[in-house]
């Protein structure tokens, strides 16, 4: 029987992004039948890469423009940058799975899951990117996802408090504008694709909300107050608003972390006397 571990490392190190497509449909059909073992004791080599292709170009930030969705090429840049992100996802998804190997099956399953629609969502992006005449690669992206992953790569806890319910949370404060954007513009299929996005993305962020808590009563630490500190440990300043709070709760967010955050939001800096620990999950 494969391996769950194995088959997911081979999906994070291919490199044609349609190939890694494929090989994520075809893991995720294998594991939800049964089809694969998970063995938390196998041997598997951790790479903090993923598999990449020369292009997209990785650039800084500061180096790409702002995509205005006023013309079509404005259009094609932001549905680029929405593809890597998801593109950027499956990764996270997969890495998640080879080197967070003390979990339950609960853990692999949510996952796994996540990789199969992350991957839905990238495929139908660049639909739309071909249909516009570009592809994934046309235009040069940043990394600063992937950076915050391997800056957290060392505790689950970590990893799924900044990575998926800083970052990728984003998405449920951002996504609903952008759907308007294309709305008003009548591309009925953008407006498809970003409306399942969004409400894939609420349980991706409560599959990170469910797994950073589990850990934290793993450790006796209150998960609310160890969110503030991993904030503060791992973010320059504090994330900006405004945010959706009536799908951050949905999402697994307490009343308590919206109140932080809306306190802290949006350019102060933070107030931290002594260095905190870097929390190990």
């Amino acid at each position: 029987m494969q391996s769950l571990f194995q088959q997911a490392k081979n999906c994070f190190l291919t490199a044609d992004p349609e190939q890694k497509i494929e090989k994520t449909f075809e893991l995720t059909s294998s594991w939800q039948a049964g089809n694969l073992s998970w063995d938390k004791n196998e041997s598997i080599e951790l790479f903090d890469e993923p598999g990449r292709l020369p292009k997209p170009e990785i650039v800084m930030p500061k180096e790409l423009g702002k995509r205005k969705p006023g013309s079509e090429k404005g259009r094609a840049t932001l549905i680029h940058a929405l593809a890597h992100i998801e593109l950027t996802a499956v990764n996270l998804a997969w890495d998640a799975i080879v080197r967070y190997r003390d979990m339950p099956k609960e853990f692999y399953d949510d996952w796994t899951q996540c990789a199969k629609e992350e991957a839905t969502h990238f495929s139908m992006l660049r639909t739309r990117l071909q249909e516009m005449g570009y592809d994934y690669g046309s235009f040069p992206v940043h990394n600063e996802l992937w950076k915050m992953a391997i800056e957290t790569k060392d505790a689950m806890s970590d990893r799924m408090a900044v990575v998926h319910r800083v970052f990728e949370a984003r998405a449920l404060d951002v996504v609903p504008g952008t759907i308007k954007r294309f709305d008003n513009i009548g591309d009925h299929f953008m407006v498809k694709t970003l409306n399942l996005i969004c409400d894939e993305e609420v349980g991706h962020v409560s599959s990170a909300a469910h797994w950073f808590r589990y850990r934290c009563h793993q450790q006796q630490k209150d998960p609310d107050a160890e969110f503030f500190q991993l904030l503060k440990r791992y973010m320059r300043s504090p994330p900006r608003g405004p945010f959706n709070h009536v799908v951050r709760l949905q999402a697994g967010f307490s009343q308590n972390e919206l109140d932080f955050l809306d306190k802290n939001s949006p350019n102060k800096n933070w107030e931290v006397k002594s260095p905190l620990p870097l929390g190990k999950g």
